[in-house]
């Protein structure tokens, strides 16, 4: 007879330690799907292109909005589409615009030229947003996003370092070992 309650509360006991750790779980993929959301509206956006990197980080039911951009009305967007979602409650902009400067466009397109021309990376420029995102600002270049290999990584800023006009190269591309 004892050693029934006593079970019974071992029982009971280790149901309540499961539910915390069920709850977030839960709260786990609550917000993974609370980025799957906001990522994809912030990449649907209209005038959202390879010269403009767009990030974000949740926390809660809070999401604080990263990146450059090249045009303001572009940071306005972002921010109106992300408060628009089901389940945030707060948007932290701080979405840098950044300055207008023919010589940064300049540099932009021969970037752009420079990199997607070349026949190993070629094969990203096919996609309706390529994923290797060039950033100039005041002639100092910024790659971002992710490439399928290390060696895409390499060429990538080989061939940023071979454009004229250009102050630096900072080489922020990430790596997708699964091929993407």
């Amino acid at each position: 007879m004892k050693s029934l309650p006593i079970t019974l509360i071992t029982v009971l006991l280790g149901c309540s330690t499961l539910l915390p750790a069920r709850a977030s779980a839960e709260d786990r993929s609550g917000n993974a799907h609370l980025a799957r959301q906001v990522r994809h509206e912030l990449v649907t956006l209209p005038y959202y292109s390879v010269f403009d990197n767009l990030a974000f980080r949740i926390d809660g039911t809070s999401v604080t909005l990263l990146g450059q951009v090249t045009q303001p009305t572009l940071k306005s967007s972002a921010e109106n589409v992300v408060k628009d979602i089901e389940g945030v409650t707060h948007v932290n902009n701080e979405i840098q615009v950044l300055p207008l400067s023919p010589n940064d466009d300049q540099i932009r397109r021969a970037e752009y030229r420079a990199i997607y021309s070349q026949p190993t990376l070629n094969q990203y420029a096919l996609r309706a947003v390529p994923p290797i995102h060039i950033i100039v600002e005041n002639g100092h270049v910024t790659l971002d996003g992710v490439v399928a290999n290390e060696a895409d990584k390499n060429v990538a800023g080989v061939q940023a370092n071979s454009v004229p006009g250009v102050f630096s190269v900072k080489n922020n591309l990430r790596t997708d070992q699964s091929g993407s």
